[in-house]
């Protein structure tokens, strides 16, 4: 029987999919577990099951041992995780691409809603207490049908957002590595573009890229400046995308109408500026908050670890 190490809280079913096979160690707490009692709490472990909180680097792969076989991630995004140093030690590491699909599109098309319907703005004012009344020109926002999404990183996340803004009459501008599938572009009307076009043609460009040194504040002030003044940016991905200075500044400024947030640079830290504006829809990294997309993300994650453990090739594997 293997040990198995969960590094935070997950759904009950993961926890007992593991335990009917061996022996599992999980992170109880409501909080993240601190980074001490992290290292404190793989020594030994044959299989370390972690949320995209936990850093997961050669600290952490030597503190593990050698008979450490796993890493999986219960994320589709692993910026969290040293792919090189668990490739380096054998270590197979994994994560859970697809099944949160769906509830980060949803996710996006609402922030995307919620920025260009300036809908953040209307509930602050009800909760606020304010007087209002209706008018012809009262809290005016931008329509979707007829103008164009762009659209960073056509994988399933960015198709998938795509394909709802599309539903709303969108015109749809991608960039991406690679062409996606001829069918997918046929269906969706979706042109590829380079990023110097897609954020001068956009009126909403939405980032579905992952994160890494090439993707690090791709998003900055030259990028800004380039967009419309009547554009607005959502990012579902990952919060270095963005330069979140010089986001806050184009906001202020009115260089871009407005911004929807899911994930920030430094979080859970906010940039103070960002707290003070009007015209940026801030969440609390949402994306993938459905009961039925947790679970499945730790389902997945559960597989991919009894699957190393049993000898056999993860269902998603990194490395």
């Amino acid at each position: 029987m293997s040990r198995v190490v969960v590094t935070g809280r997950v759904p009950e079913a993961a926890i007992e999919k593991l335990r009917a096979e061996h022996e599992v160690d999980a992170w109880p707490g409501p909080e993240s577990i601190g980074r001490e009692e992290l290292l404190r709490r793989v020594a030994g472990a044959d299989a370390v099951v972690s949320l995209l909180t936990e850093r997961i680097d050669a600290e952490l792969l030597d503190a593990a041992g050698p008979q450490l076989k796993v890493v999986a991630n219960v994320a589709v995004g692993y910026d969290n995780i040293d792919v090189p140093a668990c490739t380096e030690r054998s270590i197979v590491a994994a994560n859970t691409p697809g099944v949160l699909t769906d509830a980060t599109a949803d996710i996006a098309m609402g922030l995307i809603l919620m920025s260009t319907r300036r809908l953040g703005e209307g509930e602050r004012l009800i909760r606020s207490g304010q007087a209002w009344k209706w008018g012809m020109f009262f809290l005016l926002g931008s329509s979707l049908q007829g103008k164009t999404l762009g659209v960073v990183g056509m994988g399933g996340i960015g198709q998938a957002t795509a394909r709802r803004a599309k539903a709303f009459g969108m015109d749809i501008v991608y960039q991406s590595r690679s062409d996606i599938d001829p069918e997918i572009a046929a269906e969706l009307g979706a042109r590829r573009v380079d990023l110097n076009e897609l954020l001068a043609v956009s009126d909403v460009v939405s980032l579905h890229c992952p994160y890494g040194p090439a993707t690090h504040h791709l998003i900055g002030a030259e990028q800004l400046a380039a967009m419309k003044s009547s554009a607005y940016l959502v990012n579902t991905a990952r919060g270095p995308i963005v330069d979140e200075a010089a986001l806050a500044s184009a906001l202020r400024d009115g260089r871009i109408a407005g911004a929807g947030l899911d994930v920030y640079e430094h979080e859970p830290r906010v940039h103070p500026e960002l707290l003070e504006l009007e015209n940026v829809v801030l969440l609390p990294h949402l994306g993938s908050a459905t009961v039925e997309t947790r679970t499945a993300m730790a389902m997945l994650a559960a597989d991919n670890a009894l699957a190393v453990l049993s000898g056999e090739r993860p269902p998603a594997p990194i490395n």
